[in-house]
């Protein structure tokens, strides 16, 4: 773990006050020059590219990156469709539910990450839905499908959009009980306010705790204390403002997968009881919302209040620089990209589709496609979705090899997709290295369990439980082609190595795992008479290295 930081680099760098102006794309090498023409891209600075902009690179991705140059790229995968998972299997009603939904929902989320070919919008998709946190881990396997479709159709949208769909999908209702959301009153005496959603609103999906500077950096009174953002007081209020709003039903409906969609994939719809809906007036932030507004103009007006706040830019930017590029951005990255956040040229505050193209065009983030001009602060451990799409794209698999009994468990163990515990995600963007002042989210995810997995899944996939052989069946039911990789290790340790840099590695493996590889195909601990378990086997060490582990 220690190692897989250092291979990130140094701390947080900058200063407080670096320029915040609106971002402008500096041509480096393997980036688009502003005219818009196509720069010399290297193999090296597209590889990179996709490893932050995609689940993985690939030979055909890698390629059309250097042909048509980063901003072209980006700007055709924002024109696509977004891709939409079928909902409609997973409507099993059951108590308790039966497995199939939940197979299939896991199955279909993987065939999105390995295949999409929206993988810009699906990769911003799942970078989204780790601060803006729902959980299959309650609810119907149904809703969280909706959730993402949700998420996929706002990803390139506006921020304020992305707030109010949030606010009145049904699985965000039920994971933080808005739906219990009700004002205690004479008619309803066992009502009471919920502020799970209210609190979590601000906290965790648009301004954060602490107030900052444009550029991200936290601002400080005069005893050097961090200044709060709110109050209690402001949640119990816009707890209040958002009364008042319930999952939509028909007392008449019979059909059991149309009261699953009504309850699970239908819009929250504002009541039309008075006693479940808090009508009076509020004050939120300073702001009044001022009596009888409907929960419509209440949401919206709340929405509007926090777009406003001049927290969201950077604490929006900084997410998604960290889950995107890089896990210490300096204040001055954060600064221009919060300054498109706030501005897209246009005037428009929260335009995704700038705030993103800012986020992957930065100069700071391209800094890195020259290798002898990267920061030492550059980079970010490969989280464990990231490491297996990665690993599986590069294969060719359509998605993840396993059998019936793995599918049925937590198909990463420490990072399940769509399966976080709570609505703090898989781990907090403040979580730090241990013992240093290194910003290292992702490294509170590298268990025993994760480099288990990293070091034995591969080979395990071999064993047929069928037939008790070891054999390619999973791989081939999965859509991998394992060819390549058997045949360069059957050749030799150099075209082994050679493919594995290619594949894996931007074409430039260090020399220290190139000999590492060497000598441990030297030394065999697998069968030698199945030259898939050894060329399984020394992929799983070569990719559970710092060098693989860290994206640099």
């Amino acid at each position: 773990m220690a190692a897989s930081l250092v291979a990130c680099g140094g701390g947080r760098g900058g200063r407080d006050g670096d320029n915040v102006g609106v971002a402008q794309a500096q041509p480096s090498a393997g980036q688009v020059a502003p005219s818009g023409s196509a720069a010399s891209v290297s193999y090296y600075a597209a590889f990179r590219f996709a490893e932050q902009a995609t689940f993985g690179p690939t030979p055909a991705l890698v390629a059309e990156l250097r042909a048509k140059g980063f901003e072209r790229w980006i700007d055709e995968q924002m024109a696509l469709p977004p891709y939409q998972i079928d909902y409609t299997p997973a409507l099993i009603d059951g108590n308790p539910i039966p497995p199939e939904p939940y197979r299939y929902q896991r199955l279909q989320y993987q065939r999105q990450l390995l295949t999409a070919p929206d993988q810009l919008r699906s990769r911003l998709t799942w970078s989204i839905s780790q601060f803006i946190t729902a959980s299959s881990r309650s609810g119907h396997p149904a809703d969280i499908i909706g959730w993402m479709n949700m998420l996929q159709q706002q990803a390139f949208g506006n921020y304020a959009d992305l707030l109010y769909q949030v606010s009145v999908s049904p699985k965000m209702a039920a994971f933080l009980n808005n739906d219990q959301n009700r004002p205690k009153s004479s008619e309803c005496p066992n009502c009471a306010p919920n502020e799970n959603y209210a609190r979590e609103l601000m906290q965790l999906f648009s301004i954060g705790v602490k107030l900052l500077n444009p550029d991200g950096t936290t601002q400080r009174d005069a005893r050097g204390n961090a200044i709060e953002t709110y109050k209690q007081v402001d949640v119990e209020q816009l707890a209040r403002v958002l009364t008042g709003w319930e999952h939509p039903y028909d007392a008449l409906e019979t059909n059991a997968a149309q009261k699953l969609i009504n309850y699970n994939i239908k819009l929250m719809r504002p009541t039309t009881w008075p006693p479940l809906r808090d009508s009076g007036a509020k004050a939120v932030l300073g702001r009044t919302f001022p009596a009888g507004q409907s929960q419509e103009k209440d949401l919206r007006d709340a929405i509007e209040l926090l777009m406003g706040h001049q927290n969201i830019a950077p604490f929006v930017s900084l997410r998604l620089i960290q889950h995107l590029v890089k896990s210490n951005p300096t204040p001055g990255y954060v600064g221009r990209v919060a300054a498109v956040f706030r501005n897209d040229g246009n005037r428009v505050a929260g335009n995704l589709k700038a705030v993103v193209k800012a986020v992957l065009l930065d100069p700071e983030a391209r800094a890195g496609d020259d290798p002898t001009k990267s920061r030492a602060d550059d980079g970010k451990v490969r989280e464990p979705v990231l490491h297996r799409t990665a690993l599986y794209r590069a294969l060719g698999c359509r998605q993840l090899p396993n059998n019936d009994a793995l599918e049925d468990g937590a198909w990463i163990g420490t990072q399940p997709p769509l399966g976080p515990d709570s609505v703090f995600s898989y781990y907090a963007p403040t979580d730090r290295s241990p013992g240093s002042n290194l910003l290292a989210p992702e490294q509170k995810l590298l268990t025993g369990v994760e480099f288990g997995q990293r070091f034995g899944d591969l080979s395990w996939y071999l064993q047929n439980k069928d037939t008790g052989v070891r054999d390619r069946t999973y791989y081939l039911r999965a859509g991998c082609n394992l060819d390549p990789l058997v045949n360069a290790f059957n050749t030799s340790s150099r075209a082994f190595s050679d493919y594995l840099s290619t594949a894996y590695f931007r074409g430039a493996m260090p020399p220290t795992l190139r000999q590492n590889i060497d000598q441990r195909m030297q030394s065999p601990t697998w069968n030698t008479s199945q030259p898939e378990e050894g060329a399984l086997t020394m992929l799983s060490y070569a990719l559970a290295t710092p060098y693989f582990g860290a994206m640099k």
